[in-house]
């Protein structure tokens, strides 16, 4: 069985982990870089895991996840460059780091794929999209997939595709999350107590997300089903267009778009 090896033991790198472990994937075949002793220890301890050194870690493993910060992703690859060899399937998570950033810092023959993951991971709800670099084969992918799958669906898309994913699901979570917050707030000015206006709110977010995936059916018949002609639905969503919430939506993942480019461009 070959070796994974995560490198970062943030929350999301403790997510994937935590995903694979869930998943079935034996402790022993995997391997976590983590430079802070006391994350290290309480990790060993959770999971049974080896914790090592990147450069160990680089060494030893198959497949090397790399959950870092786009900032400090030409860091660790200077760091475990030395340590990397061809054949071996170094997989980032870092938000707009391209594949041929990464290629052009590790030897030739090295597999890269790239991923842009979500938070509901953290509750196997994730939504990654993958794209291969230019040395990389379905072999590859697949590995690359079956990571992924630990922690929710994955999409096999072309690199060009990948800021508008950035967009979309990866910042996705929190445009949801603030929709959340703003229903909450409204039910609370209109004389609900808090936790009454939350528990109305999340369990329709809950239940709308299943309906849409259970039934297959376009968001829009079902947005008509919940709208009778002169209803309640109908003044409420007479509101949203008025104040333009759709225009403003894809304004602002228009705007996502553009910074992921941007982090892309080294111009973070």
């Amino acid at each position: 069985m070959s070796q994974t090896a995560i490198l970062g033991a943030g929350v999301m790198g403790e997510t994937l982990l935590s995903g694979l472990v869930r998943a079935g994937r034996r402790v022993d075949n995997l391997l976590v870089g983590e430079k802070r002793a006391e994350r290290a220890s309480e990790l060993e301890e959770r999971y049974g895991v080896a914790v090592v050194t990147n450069v160990e870690a680089a060494r030893k493993a198959d497949t090397l996840a790399l959950v870092v910060k786009p900032q400090d992703m030409g860091d660790l690859l200077d760091e475990i460059a030395p340590a990397l060899r061809p054949g071996q399937l170094v997989v980032s998570l870092a938000a707009g780091i391209t594949t041929a950033f990464i290629e052009a810092r590790v030897p030739e023959g090295v597999a890269v794929v790239r991923v842009m993951p979500n938070t509901p991971a953290l509750v196997d709800e994730g939504m990654a999209a993958i794209s291969p670099g230019s040395h990389c084969g379905d072999e590859h992918l697949a590995e690359a997939e079956e990571l992924m799958a630990s922690v929710g669906k994955v999409l096999r898309i072309p690199e060009r595709q990948q800021d508008a994913v950035t967009a979309i699901s990866g910042s996705g979570p929190a445009y949801i999350f603030y929709v959340v917050e703003s229903m909450i707030e409204a039910g609370v000015h209109l004389g609900l107590p808090r936790s009454t206006a939350t528990d109305l709110v999340v369990q329709t977010v809950v239940g709308s997300a299943k309906m849409l995936r259970e039934t297959g059916t376009h968001p829009v018949v079902l947005r008509e089903q919940v709208t009778s002609p002169a209803g309640t639905t109908a003044a409420a969503l007479r509101e949203l267009e008025i104040h333009k919430v759709r225009a403003a939506f894809l304004a602002a993942m228009e705007a996502a778009r553009d910074r992921s480019r941007s982090l892309a461009q080294g111009n973070g």
